[in-house]
């Protein structure tokens, strides 16, 4: 056993503590140290018992606590989720832009061609009374000619103008404009959120598919019907489908009573809002039938008149025809197309299926029998009531007024529009 020199081994260790409760050791061996044994002294144990004491010290302080744990939690998103969800969510922003821009070209697209048609059917009525005052010769033939040229070009602009409806097709781009925009807001408040799910995806990718089959971009193949047999609400959202269980069996909003208010208010949406706007718009779609089809016939005849006038046989009938054809025809084109007839029918179609989406969105909730599955009752009737333009009480009041009087209610469940 060799003998421990106070020269050989200096080992001074102090222990102190601070304010923080913080352990701090200092162990002070020399460079060189001579050829000693020691056997009974266990560096290991040592060792083990400071990194047991400095873990204590860890495990006691709350902020190593907390961090710890917001990082077993923290996730993060699946990145090729996002990648895609900013993927639509760019889509969706171009089409924004596209529908905004084409939708001001159509309105050009108005009131340029009814400026144009109007000045032609007015030009060629002038030059066919022009020629009947003038009786006959080579100025009164000129007349006669220029008249019926002008009458058969607008009778042509005027059939196509009246087939695509301008005014109808730069509605729809608005309304296309804007809901590309309010799914474009949802989609950043997927991301917002946080961990989005493929779900996710693929119900946005539904909905900008949906969109744009029910507000095409080109006019040649896929434009909508501008004369329908039947006047139906507007369909721009895809089929609903059950939603995904959240894993949350606790209380999600829901009772018996919020369950029977929101039948009544899809009651009285479908009874009077709704059937409402169909009406209105078969009125709408009604009176544009008839202007378009009277303007063309109107230019048409005047444009007999003009080449029959000075003819012994026709000629009164034709002055007639001639001047009076074309001033008729310019009062029903602005009629028409000044007064944005196709526009008002559109606007009247797409708010008929505003509340159809609303009625879907509620009886879709209400099938669902698992709650779990459900979206949450107090944002789900907040937003209900925020889409009708009521507060909530406002809409409770009318769930009980439609409860009491039924379809002989008066009051209507939007007070937006």
């Amino acid at each position: 056993m060799a003998t421990l020199k106070a020269s050989g081994l200096i080992l001074n260790s102090s222990l102190s503590s601070s304010e923080r409760g913080i352990v701090k050791a200092a162990i002070n061996i020399p460079r060189r140290v001579p050829n000693i044994s020691l056997p009974g002294l266990r560096t290991g144990g040592l060792v083990e018992e400071m990194e047991l004491h400095r873990c204590a010290q860890k495990q006691l302080s709350p902020v190593k606590i907390s961090t710890i744990k917001r990082n077993e939690n923290n996730y993060g998103p699946d990145p090729v989720v996002m990648a895609k969800l900013y993927a639509i969510l760019e889509a969706v922003s171009d089409r924004v832009e596209m529908h905004k821009n084409i939708g001001d070209q159509r309105t050009n697209w108005n009131s340029l061609l009814l400026t144009s048609i109007n000045s032609l059917t007015l030009a060629a009525a002038t030059m066919a009374g022009i020629a009947a005052i003038a009786g006959g010769g080579a100025p009164a033939a000129a007349m006669k000619l220029s008249s019926t040229a002008l009458y058969v070009a607008a009778t042509g602009m005027l059939s196509i103008m009246n087939k695509i409806q301008p005014s109808q097709l730069a509605e729809e781009q608005r309304n296309a404009a804007r809901l590309f925009k309010q799914l474009q807001n949802q989609i950043q408040t997927i991301i917002s959120i946080g961990n989005p799910t493929v779900v996710d995806v693929k119900e946005m990718m539904e909905k900008v598919l949906a969109l744009d089959k029910a507000y095409p971009l080109p006019l040649l193949g896929v434009m909508l019907e501008k004369f329908p047999e039947k006047v139906e609400p507007a369909v721009w959202w895809p089929e609903q489908r059950r939603k995904q269980s959240k894993g949350n069996t606790s209380y999600n909003g829901w009772n018996g009573k919020l369950e029977e208010e929101m039948r009544e208010i899809v009651k009285i949406m479908r009874i009077k809002d709704e059937e409402d706007y169909l009406r209105l718009g078969t009125k709408a779609l009604n009176l544009n039938k008839v202007l378009a089809v009277t303007g063309p016939l109107l230019t048409g005849l005047a444009a007999v008149g003009s080449a029959l006038i000075g003819s012994p046989a026709h000629g009164g009938w034709a002055v007639v025809l001639g001047v009076a054809g074309g001033a008729l025809a310019s009062v029903i084109n602005s009629l028409e197309h000044g007064g944005q007839v196709g526009m008002v029918f559109e606007m009247y179609r797409s708010n008929a299926g505003f509340f159809k989406l609303m009625e879907e969105s509620i009886e879709s909730n209400l099938r669902e029998e698992e709650m779990e599955r459900r979206e949450n009752g107090e944002v789900f009737e907040m937003k209900v009531g925020l889409q009708l333009g009521r507060s909530l009480s406002q809409l409770r009041d009318l769930a009980a007024a439609a409860a009491v009087k039924g379809v002989d209610m008066e009051e209507f469940a939007s007070k937006l529009f």
